[in-house]
């Protein structure tokens, strides 16, 4: 079967001009696919009678500026003319759900707006809710917490789906939104491995758009389907500027998007189907008249969350609603689509009618300046497209309205329209179009006019409406009159309609072709009642309507016939097993006016593009297939198929600079054809730089996936979005009812007068399979096989309907003048040709398996016309040689001669297995082309081709075969050619056809099988493999005892058979397990076939090349190639710039090499400096002084991070210019191009020679088998199989039952050789094999951490635990759990003996432990220790990067450098090394470095470190080279079975191996985790300054605050300080002399600070929490009776803080920004000096504060008192006096604020009182001591 795409046209020298050369190929012998592509009918016209030329092509003029292309090679093989090209699959494949993983990891937030928040952040995935810990009291909350969202969906509603992140204020009464950030689940996925990794996202509050960014989050977001791999990057701290820089956008959005407002406009609809399928609705049917349409139809839009609806039109089939949707989002928004869905409102549920997409990246452009453009869209019509309009009770293709899988009919259109206006001045925007559009501004207060549901349900749920979504009425657009619509004809001639189903063969069958309603009579048209809509000639729906509308009155008379005449289909002749229609002589035809808007223009230039897709797709394709069979002149044609797509592409952009003219364009109409030719144009650059790259050229894979990209992009291109006249469907009717459908685009039948714009399979026959809707699965699915020559075009070009049928028809029911205007009822063809079909099926491979034994018992069905065939049955293979001609006699053909030579009818194979029992069962199927002979030509054998089996989306393999036409010669007189006499029933394929044979012998290794799993509930003890290759084969020995020892006692073996001379057509090999049990009985265990033996074709050795006359040195100069790495972060690249300096001859400059400084032997000079400096750096870092293995994994983390700043360096040749200073422009580059402030401190500005260097380790981010290779150098792994194949997921999981291990080896033997025998060969396959003997091993395990594991426990986290098992051999590390961690951090290394073979295949298992019940398993990964023992790439015990003898970088393995370079020659037969001073010589090659060092003022001469070097060299050895493994650690992805495919997690770790028979090879590396060092932070807070003053005094109406500093440690929010408070200060000012004592554990590699708590009371262990070492101090008002008022807050990063200004007056909020010093308090130990106080971006106070930071040692010695307690207590403050609390001293108060202020009228106050006392009393007394004188006297 072909494999390459649809058919291309014949242009030859100017794709869309006039000029066309015509020449006759030249039959290169190359392997042909067996198809040809689709129609030519150029300009240069021969008449429709003549025979086209045969496989045209497009000459290379001399004068081209092209490539030019041998003759063989040409790509653009010519076509079909008559014939549309067959699709590659009969059935496509289904769209089912499938599982989807999400994965976040919130790290960080920040710049978060609001004052002392308590923020969470929420993840919100359509109904899924999960929630991180509440962090208190910060604006930048450090979170690092992982989330796992799981789903099963079908993909293009999961790709809608919405993640939001949602940043809360979390308090007891209330929580509120601080910003959310919105993403569709397609967007990420679209991303490089989709993900974005350590991305900032901007949060926004969509309530409230003027206010801008209020914070941002870092998250990681990755989306995984089955299978998916993600490359998971390691973590490192940003840098706060990078915020900027890492938005979480996709590439080439911009980081600040402004909002925008979305106009859909939504005016009318037409056409839907007349009822829904409810229940009820049937109910109302038998009550109501036929006409009344019974559904009531409404609009809902949804777009990125936000959805809402239009008002409910009642009881009509083509309502009006002329509203508008408004969206308010982003721009560009973070999603892709637009959800368009019109639904009936129903009274129990409302139903979907049918559901469109509108791809916003179609009908946009991003592009900079005029170029681009917004998103716009009509006022256009979309067709929509569904489940059948037939009603039934239960509707059982609904999802097909839902807008999943492909519709099977049209469901009516949808007129709309789309626009977006940016908002400028925030929300209060009014004007509605910034575009041109031919309609008035909207009335935005027009809400009256609404339908009332709107008012209420018009915005479907609450929070949207919030978003501004609304609904609003809008003005009916101007429409085409139905006076200017365009008349359109669809015609078509059925030739052939076979293969039709039994079930379906006893009732009359009839096919229907619809376009739109039009031709649909069963269900898609009013009845004749309908009067009243036909005279306004607007019910598109019904088609009498349409008839007699003014275009069509001249031919209304010709009434459109859309069906065929039902007829009862005939039995096939043959094997009986399918029916057919007998059309002979007689082709029926149909025809089927519409009328529809003028719009084709939007079609031509899709298929214009579609042009250009085409042929650079069968360019590409061709490519690749030459590369597959390694055809020479690759290059070449790859070459011209990139020249002749760019010339094509050129074409195209000189057409679309003419600007297209036609009536009502739209402004996509417009703006798209730029869009296209800017795209174009950067493909063209694209293509350029492929064939001339400016750096290294590509190679031929390269090329070819550079190449697929642009297909994809073109492909992107050709889909015109806005609608025009509908798809074509073609319906199988059986007694009147739809059975079965194809459904055909229409603009590949849409007809031109311009060639290129014509549709590709216009005018030509086309090959139908037509299939049920709905539902399939993977069975032979398809009803009929209809042959149909299609025809559509605009009325006015009706002459041109009939040109292109096959000649020798005369015309059935119309005379030859009218045949112009009226289709003609049929077609009559007298002439016919008598043809033998000869189906010569050799044999297939890959079959799929369909027997519980994982094997199939095949045999092929092979149709054509109106017979079918079927071969022999070979039982138990999947790899059957069926050798069978079958032969189909009297084949009828009509037409011309000449034209059934180029194209004859397609032949289908299907390949079933047969069942004993039930009926056959589907494998696969395929389409083949014959090959025509004619009786006068002379006779040439047919060459056998393989054609690809698909069933449904699984590859079902290849059949090999060749078909043949014959003519039978009316006359007899020419003979047909000889068969051969058949043996029972059964034809041989014929000798001359059977590919030419020639002797092979196939050697075989027998080394072992592994993994074997039960059959039939026993296990497997005395297995034997057979090998079986076209007949013949070798039989292992039996294995006598598995589970002792599951090697082969006999090593190699071969055989000797006949395979074909043509590689491409050699046979498959079978691999077969069996096993022997009692009483001679043999089970299968499993099966593996392998369907390429070109894999294992034996090639000689290439001889050594001559010695050469002078041979360079290599020198290898230790200095610039520093494996070593330094501790302040030295270049990542470092290694790898010099290796490849260092295989060039060096500057003189370079050639003194300087001493490599090891832990070891160091000069004298370097000794003597770097013992200072290990003790500085040591303290700088606060680290211990030891430097551990830790130190090196660091280093190594460090190296990657600078790789990666290095490859965004905007200077990076930099790098390479300069060896001794590289770590020096390192540093300096990175900290101009990232402005990393950390570093400036390290950087120092000393020789290279003088900084310390640690070594380093490679650290993969994936399996050392994905990086290095899968060490199948020795042997290979085939997977055995056994039980039923099928679609489901992991059915491949299921079906392993185990692996087999050896090898093939195939060469052909020399003619005449046979008499030598097998003596005078020695085997080929064993040279470099190990002895097949147990080998004793001892293993080491090193589990340094595990990342991103998949929560385990209900409140979304872990308790992680290592299983190890080996053979027999278990270690639980249960007891060493890790409580609560997703990112654990193991450090466990675990040491087991084992024996190999018997015990070589090592799981790494992560557990979860549980209390209660038993413990899950979270996910596990396998390694093959055998094949990395036995590897030559030697990854027992990885090489590392420096020598040493002791210390952190000591030799791990059990021999030293020179004995491993000594084996390794020994074993490759290479000469020994020769050891000289100064240098290494093997062979020719000298490598030259230091050999002599300087230790303890002693010389002492060693070769190891240069022979360490070799190894890391020895790929570069002649013949023998290979990548030593160096030192590493790898990556490696857990998984589950019961989610195959789907990633669990990641491990870090590595596996040290030594043969037992070796020196024992030392102690074990210790790689625990190092133990967080305790500190203790002392802050003394002295005094606070201009504090802002929040109480007003109610007597004095004096401003003053009750100030108090609190102070924590981050995540130590239990431990929180506070000072005493500082009463009544009136200046702000406020004096504590306090002290804050903080004791904390502290990491000083990771900088973080370790947090061990319980979560909640019920926690059973702590849970340890890393975090960076943030101290947040706060101002706070303190108030006796309400709650405390918060005044500012600082953060400071211990790490990198500001250092403290010296006095109140220079402290300003700026420094806290724009600090160029921070300084560490890990490095400084004490700093003084003020902060400020923020609160809303204002400062609030200043704070003078001392830091003073010891160890826990340090402060055992030194102990000091919290607050001013012993010991060294501090002073009391020297306070003003109004400094006290009113409440607990209120005579203080009286004197403070009474009578200091109100003295003198107190005093007054008294006096007056005493006075007036007094005169009380003198008036109360007086008239007594008056009375008492007068009577006293």
């Amino acid at each position: 079967m072909d494999q390459e795409k649809d058919g291309s046209p014949s242009q030859s020298k100017n794709v869309f001009g006039i000029k066309m050369k015509k020449r006759k190929k030249k039959a290169g012998k190359a392997l042909v696919f067996a198809n040809k592509g689709a129609q030519d009918e150029s300009e240069v016209e021969a008449t429709p009678d003549e025979a086209p030329v045969l496989d045209r092509e497009n000459p290379e003029s001399g004068s081209e500026a092209g490539p030019s292309v041998p003759p063989c090679l040409h790509f653009r093989q010519v076509t079909n003319t008559k014939r549309a090209k067959p699709a590659v699959k009969i059935l496509e494949s289904e769209s089912k759900p499938q599982a989807f993983q999400i994965s976040i990891n919130i790290t960080e937030a920040r710049q978060l707006v609001g004052e002392n928040i308590d923020p969470s952040v929420v993840i919100e995935i359509g109904d899924e809710k999960k929630q991180t810990t509440v962090k208190e009291g910060t604006n930048a909350p450090f979170y690092n917490e992982y989330f796992v969202f799981d789903f099963f969906a079908h993909q293009e509603i999961f790709f809608d789906k919405v993640i939001k992140l949602s940043v809360m204020h979390s308090k007891i009464m209330k929580s509120y939104c601080i910003g959310t950030f919105k993403i569709d689940v397609g967007t990420v996925y679209n991303q490089p491995g989709h993900q974005f990794v350590n991305k900032w996202a901007a949060l926004i509050d969509p309530t409230d758009i003027s206010t801008g960014v209020k914070g941002h989050l870092k998250c990681d977001i990755c989306v995984a389907g089955k299978g998916d791999l993600s490359s998971r990057s390691q973590k490192f701290s940003d840098a706060e500027e990078q915020i900027e820089k890492n938005p979480l956008v996709p590439e080439g959005f911009p980081s600040m998007r402004p909002w925008a407002t979305y106009y859909v406009k939504v005016y009318k609809a037409e056409g839907l189907p007349r009822m829904n399928s409810s229940i009820m609705a049937n109910v109302t049917k038998a009550f109501v008249s036929d006409n009344t349409a019974l559904i009531d139809p409404y609009v809902v839009v949804s777009f990125f969350g936000q959805v809402a609806r239009t008002s409910t039109q009642k009881s009509t089939a083509d309502p009006e609603w002329n509203e508008q949707v408004v969206f308010k989002e982003m721009f560009p928004p973070l999603c892709q689509r637009l959800k368009i869905q019109v639904l009936d409102e129903g009274s129990m549920n409302d139903v979907a009618i049918g559901t469109h997409y509108i791809d916003l990246r179609r009908i946009s452009n991003d592009q900079d300046g005029d170029k681009g453009f917004l998103p716009t869209f009509g006022p256009s019509w979309i067709n929509i497209y569904g489940s059948p309009r037939n009603s039934m009770l239960v509707d059982d293709s609904q999802e097909m309205n839902e807008g999943i899988g492909e519709g099977v009919s049209y469901r009516g259109r949808l007129y709309i329209q789309l626009a977006v206006e940016i908002l400028t001045g925030g929300v209060e925007s009014k004007s509605v179009f910034s575009l041109k559009i031919p309609l008035k501004d909207v009335k935005g207060g027009k809400t009256a006019g609404k339908d009332p549901k709107i008012g209420t349900g018009g915005v479907v749920g609450g929070e949207e409406e919030k978003m501004g979504v609304m609904v609003l009425p809008v003005d009916p657009p101007q429409m085409v009159s139905d006076e200017d619509k365009e008349s359109f004809l669809l015609f078509g001639a059925l030739f052939e309609a076979t293969l039709i189903d039994r079930r379906i063969g006893d009732k009359p069958i009839s096919f229907e072709f619809t376009i739109g309603n039009y031709g649909n009579l069963i269900d898609g048209v009013a009845t004749l009642a309908s009067k009243k809509k036909a005279e306004k000639g607007s019910d598109h729906s019904s088609q009498e309507g349409a008839m007699t509308s003014p275009l069509l009155e001249a031919q209304s008379t010709a009434s459109c016939k859309s069906t065929t005449r039902p007829e009862k289909p005939h039995l096939g002749e043959g094997n009986r097993t399918y029916y057919y229609l007998p059309i002979s002589t007689r082709k029926p035809c149909i025809h089927v006016r519409s009328s529809w808007e003028d719009r084709t223009y939007r079609l031509h230039h899709s298929n214009m593009l579609d042009r250009i897709a085409l042929m650079f797709e069968e360019g590409v394709t061709k490519v690749a297939q030459m590369d597959k069979v390694m055809q020479p002149g690759v290059e070449l044609l790859m070459h011209a198929v990139l020249h002749e797509f760019c010339k094509d592409a050129r074409e195209f952009i000189a057409f679309a600079e003419k600007k297209v003219k036609g009536a009502h364009l739209t402004m996509l109409d417009k703006k798209r054809l730029t869009l296209c030719k800017q795209q174009l144009e950067s493909m063209i650059e694209v293509a350029a730089s492929i064939t001339e790259p400016k750096r290294k050229a590509l190679t031929i894979k390269e090329m070819l996936t550079e190449s697929r990209k642009l297909t994809q992009t073109i492909r992107f291109l050709v889909e015109e979005p806005q609608h025009t006249l509908p798809d074509v469907f073609v319906w199988l009717l059986s007694n009147n009812k739809r059975v079965a459908y194809s459904r055909l685009p229409v603009r590949h039948l849409l007809y031109s007068d311009n060639l290129v714009e014509r549709g590709k399979d216009c005018g030509k026959i086309s090959t139908l399979f037509l299939k049920p809707p709905g539902k399939h699965g993977a069975t032979w699915a398809v009803q009929a096989k209809v042959d149909v020559y299609l025809w559509l075009g605009n009325c006015k070009d009706t002459s041109h309907m009939l040109k292109n049928l096959p000649a020798g028809f005369e015309l059935h029911g119309v005379s030859l003048e009218e045949s112009s205007s009226t289709p003609p009822e049929s077609l009559l063809y007298k002439e016919h040709h008598e043809f033998q079909l000869r189906a010569h099926m050799y044999q297939a491979r890959g079959l799929i398996a369909a027997d519980n034994t994982g094997l199939s018992d095949p045999f092929a069905r092979v149709s054509f016309l109106s017979h079918t065939q079927r071969t022999a049955i070979i039982y138990q293979t999947l790899t059957p040689t069926w050798n069978q001609m079958l032969i189909m006699d009297r084949l009828a053909l009509h037409g011309m001669l000449s034209e059934l030579l180029q194209e004859p009818p397609l032949i289908t194979i299907e390949v079933y297995d047969d069942d004993a029992l039930g009926k056959p069962e589907y494998l696969g199927s395929t389409v083949a082309i014959p090959e025509v002979k004619l009786a006068e030509e002379p006779y040439t054998p047919p060459l056998l081709q393989y054609s690809p089996l698909f069933c449904s989306s699984l590859s079902g393999g290849d059949i090999l075969g060749a078909f043949e036409l014959i003519e039978v010669s009316k006359s007899r007189k020419h003979a047909l050619p000889p068969i051969d006499d058949p043996e029972g029933q059964i034809f041989h394929v014929p000798s001359y056809i059977r590919p030419v044979l020639c002797k092979y012998r196939i050697e075989v290794l027998f080394w072992g099988l592994r993994e074997l799993r039960k059959v039939q509930l026993l296990s497997v003890d005395r297995p034997q493999v057979f090998i079986e290759c076209a007949g013949k084969g070798v039989n292992s020995s039996v294995i006598q005892s598995y589970k002792s020892h599951p090697n082969f006692s006999m090593l190699v073996d071969s055989f000797e058979v006949e395979l074909p001379e043509d590689e491409y057509l050699h046979p498959p090999l079978s691999v077969t397990v069996v096993d022997w049990r009692a009483f001679g009985r043999s089970t299968l265990v499993g099966s593996h076939v392998i369907n390429n033996l070109g894999l294992f074709k034996y090639t000689t050795p290439s001889l050594p090349p001559p010695r050469p006359q002078q041979q360079e040195p290599a020198i290898i100069e230790p200095a610039p190639l520093p494996g070593p790495e330094v501790t302040e972060a030295q270049s990542s690249e470092d290694i790898y710039i010099n290796i490849e300096q260092e295989e060039t001859p060096k500057p003189p400059l370079m050639t003194e090499p300087l001493p490599p400084e090891k832990k070891d032997r160091e000069s004298k000079k370097s000794k003597r400096r770097s013992t200072k400096r290990k003790k500085r750096t040591a303290a700088d870092e606060s680290a211990d002084c030891v430097i551990d293995w830790w130190s090196k994994y660091y280093a190594s983390v460090e190296k990657i991070q600078m790789s990666k700043q290095r490859e965004t360096n905007p200077f990076p040749n930099l790098y390479e210019a300069v060896p001794p200073l590289q770590s020096l422009l390192s540093e300096g580059l990175a900290t101009m191009a990232t402005g990393m402030k950390e570093k400036k401190k390290q950087m120092s500005f000393r020789s290279v020679g003088d900084q310390p260097k640690l070594a380093t380790l490679k650290i993969y981010d994936k399996e050392l088998e994905a990086a290095l290779g899968p060490f199948d150098d020795w042997v290979k792994t085939f997977e055995l199989y056994r039980g039923k194949a099928n679609e489901e997921d992991g059915s491949s999981v299921e079906r392993f039952v185990g692996n087999f291990k050896g090898r093939f080896c195939l060469y052909k033997l020399p003619e005449g050789g046979e008499d030598k025998g097998l003596d005078s060969w020695e085997y080929k396959i064993n040279q470099g094999i190990p002895p097949n003997a147990p080998v004793n091993v001892l293993i080491r395990v090193y589990i340094i951490s595990a990342s991103n594991l998949h929560p385990a426990d209900p409140d979304g986290k872990a308790d992680p635990y290592i299983v190890l098992k080996l053979g027999k051999t278990v270690i639980k590390d249960r007891d060493n759990y890790i409580p609560k961690q997703l990112n654990p951090v193991f450090g466990r290394s675990f040491e087991i003996q084992a024996s190999f073979p018997k015990e070589s295949l090592l799981r790494i298992l992560i557990y979860d432990y549980d209390v209660i019940g038993g413990d899950d398993l979270i996910g596990e990964t396998n390694i093959d220790l055998e094949n990395r023992f036995f590897s030559r790439h030697r990854a027992t015990c990885g090489l590392p990067a420096e020598y040493a003898i002791d210390g952190y970088n000591a030799w791990r393995d059990c021999i030293k450098p020179t004995d491993l370079l000594i084996k390794l020659c020994k074993e490759n037969r290479l000469d020994n090394p020769r050891f000289t001073p100064g240098r290494i010589s093997i062979g020719e090659k000298v490598y030259t470095g230091k050999t002599v060092f300087v230790d303890e003022d002693q010389i002492v001469e060693s070769y190891e470190h240069l022979a360490l070097k070799v190894l890391h060299r020895w790929e570069e050895m002649p013949d023998v080279g290979c990548k030593l493994v160096p030192e590493h650690i790898e990556t490696r992805t857990l998984y589950l079975k019961d989610k195959p495919g789907m990633d669990q997690g990641q491990v870090q770790m590595w596996v040290d191996m030594f043969p037992m028979d070796m020196p024992h090879p030392g102690p074990p590396v210790d790689i625990s985790p190092r133990k967080p060092k305790r500190y203790e932070l002392r802050i003394i807070i002295w005094n606070t300054q201009d504090v802002i003053l929040e109480d007003t005094n109610f007597i004095t109406g004096q401003q003053s605050s009750d100030i108090y500093v609190k102070g924590w440690l981050k995540g130590l929010e239990d431990d929180a300080q506070e000072t005493d408070v500082h009463y009544n200060s009136l200046t702000g000012e406020g004096n504590f002399n306090w002290r804050f004592v903080f004791p904390f554990h502290y990491l000083p590699a990771e900088k973080l600070v370790v947090v061990n708590k319980r979560e909640h009371i019920f926690s059973l262990d702590k849970t340890e929490q890393k975090l960076p070492a943030v101290l947040v101090m706060q101002v706070w008002d303190f108030e006796r009776l309400s709650s405390d008022d918060f005044l500012g807050t600082v953060e400071l990063d211990l790490n990198g803080f500001p250092r403290g200004a010296k006095t109140a007056k220079d402290c300003k909020m700026e420094m806290l920004k724009d600090s160029n010093e921070n300084i560490s308090i890990f490095q400084q130990k004490r700093a003084k000096g003020w902060w400020p106080f923020v609160k809303a971006e204002e400062l609030t106070g200043k704070v003078e504060a001392e830091f003073h930071l010891v160890t826990a040692e340090e402060a055992e010695k030194n102990p000091v008192g919290r607050a001013r307690k012993e010991p060294e207590p501090l002073e009391k403050p020297n306070r003003p006096d109004t400094t006290f609390s009113w409440f607990v001293n209120p005579f203080k108060c009286f004197f403070h604020l009474i009578w200091k202020n109100y003295k003198k009228y107190i005093i007054i106050a008294l006096v007056l009182l005493i006075v007036a006392l007094f005169l009380a009393l003198v008036f109360y007394t007086l008239p007594g001591a008056i009375s008492n004188k007068i009577i006293n006297g």
